[in-house]
């Protein structure tokens, strides 16, 4: 394996500084909200790991079912000798099923706000496929990150699966898409998992685990508040909740003040009433054609599209104009 750490510096990687300055600007506007990739510290990066593997959360058994059931259809189409990234990778455990089926390929690039996390499991692909040229990049993957060159690559993949995308506001997704298609380049492809339309019921409860995992992964942003860049809030005063908003076609997380209290940050005091909340995430739902239309604004053209058998999740497969 060759493997080596890449960090695009300042621009890219985010430090406490960016840090406090989101977490300021957000908790001063009206609704209040924090960014959702301040949960992907170490913790909650693990925390995130914990969630796929929970009975409520279907998408993460759903979508490797279909890349399991697909996978030799899905590297046909992507092709020999690619370099394929991955932005916002984690524990990279699906890339794992899809290098198995590869022809050739010339590279893997993980790319994670989570240095260490991300090391770990950069690491642990390495050595599974020793002959594999790896290289992690440090970076904010919503923002522009540089993708190091490797030898002998014929084309440029671009692997995001766990329907990460439904994160972004649809202006937001079509932004990064086209970002994602300039990294690609022209005849580059997309693979992506997407979540699709279904049952309220079936969401709400992928998001609400009994366990208390996902309360936990939503609660960490207070915790890196707190011990990251000394902010002044009692995080057991919050409780986590998650409902589908109808109107918007999304998931909403939300932190929820139990007390009129307030968060000290910085030389921001920051003033809650109970029952006010916080926004941290959003994980929008498509329907297939709703989505290739949006990608297609982007300069995406579907080349096929894999469905389990409940409609539940889709992985899709597109190629740069």
């Amino acid at each position: 394996m060759t493997s080596r750490a890449h960090d695009t510096n300042g621009r890219a990687a985010t430090g406490a500084k960016q840090f406090l300055d989101d977490a300021v600007e957000g908790l001063t506007s009206s609704p209040k909200r924090l960014p959702a990739k301040y949960f992907y510290d170490e913790r909650g990066s693990a925390l995130f790991d914990r969630i796929c593997e929970l009975e409520e959360y279907y998408l993460t058994r759903t979508e490797l079912a279909i890349m399991q059931r697909h996978a030799p259809e899905i590297a046909a189409a992507i092709g020999r000798r690619c370099l394929l990234i991955e932005p916002g990778s984690g524990s990279s455990e699906k890339v794992r099923l899809l290098l198995e089926h590869l022809s050739e390929p010339a590279g893997y690039v993980p790319v994670d706000i989570s240095k260490e996390h991300m090391t770990h499991s950069a690491a642990a692909v390495g050595t599974e496929f020793p002959e594999l040229y790896v290289v992690p990049v440090h970076a904010d993957f919503c923002q522009d990150f540089d993708v190091p060159i490797v030898p002998g690559s014929m084309r440029r993949v671009v692997y995001f699966p766990g329907s990460t995308i439904g994160n972004l506001v649809p202006d937001e997704a079509a932004s990064w898409l086209r970002r994602m298609a300039r990294v690609a380049g022209p005849g580059g492809g997309l693979l992506i998992g997407v979540d699709l339309t279904k049952s309220v019921s079936v969401l709400e409860a992928a998001y609400n685990d009994r366990d208390g995992v996902t309360r936990d992964f939503n609660l960490n942003v207070l915790l890196r508040l707190r011990n990251e860049l000394e902010a002044d809030v009692r995080v057991e005063q919050f409780e986590h909740r998650a409902r589908f908003n109808r109107d918007e076609g999304r998931i909403e997380m939300h932190l929820i003040s139990k007390v009129p209290q307030e968060i000290r940050l910085d030389h921001t005091i920051v003033e809650l009433e109970a029952g006010e909340t916080i926004h941290t995430e959003n994980s929008y739902k498509y329907g297939q054609e709703q989505f290739r239309v949006l990608a297609a604004t982007a300069g995406w053209q579907r080349v096929a599209c894999w469905t389990d058998e409940d409609d539940y999740f889709s992985v899709q497969y597109f190629e740069a104009a």
